[in-house]
């Protein structure tokens, strides 16, 4: 089993990498603007995902026939503005990196998948599409969109023994909720049922459980602390 991990040189993604090699398993990582440490460096290679050439060349690289694939698309960029003051650029770079990204990686790993007649992909959307947080129109649309797209990629892929689901995720103590102020994280705590930040364990469970999980596709599931 060889596990595939865009974004894998920070935040969830580099924990889930860090537990999965923890357990002895084949595992690849992405990394593009955040360099990796030395010690890590080893099992990441630098690919930018919104380019389908690159992530082709990883894939084509990494993966061969007898392989079973598993991919977990961490990879993210963020942008906040409202929509009337948005730098066009910028926005679209979000879509690129976080819905364009991921499916350049499902697009490159299917036909391996269809022909062993196996395959995971778990996608990461967000309690940010769900809610309508002022200013976050590129991130919530790039997280939404992975809904759609991964039940239609669910329906063409089921009888080939391949599952695609997304994990909402909340606000867990890991990744860009170090970059929001303590009163505004004071504040997100407070709206949270369990009034607590997520333990990161809480997302690696999840994704072993859907790996394990081959009657699970198509779906979202909420990891939220009771958010709705």
């Amino acid at each position: 089993m060889k596990i595939l991990i865009t974004g894998a040189s920070r935040g969830i993604g580099f924990f889930l990498m860090q537990k999965f090699l923890s357990e002895r398993q084949q595992v690849y990582g992405t990394y593009n603007t955040t360099n990796p440490s030395v010690e890590f460096k080893k099992h990441l290679s630098k690919v930018d995902i919104s380019d389908h050439e690159q992530v082709v060349n990883w894939v084509n690289s990494i993966v061969s026939a007898n392989d079973e694939i598993i991919v977990v698309n961490c990879a993210g960029n963020n942008y906040n503005a409202v929509a009337h003051k948005a730098d066009i650029q910028k926005w679209k770079k979000v879509i690129d990196v976080n819905l364009v990204g991921s499916f350049n990686m499902i697009n490159a790993v299917l036909p391996y998948m269809r022909e062993k007649a196996y395959g995971r992909i778990i996608n990461f959307s967000s309690i940010v599409a769900q809610k309508g947080i002022p200013g976050t129109s590129a991130y919530a649309a790039s997280k939404a969109a992975l809904w759609g797209m991964t039940k239609s990629i669910a329906a063409e892929n089921a009888r080939k023994g391949i599952t695609i689901n997304n994990l909402n995720l909340g606000y867990f103590d890991i990744g860009m909720i170090t970059e929001v102020p303590e009163d505004i994280l004071t504040h997100i705590k407070k709206t949270i049922p369990v009034q607590e930040l997520g333990n990161p364990e809480n997302i690696f469970n999840a994704v072993k459980f859907i790996i394990h999980a081959d009657y699970l596709t198509g779906t979202s599931l909420d990891i939220n602390g009771g958010l709705f």
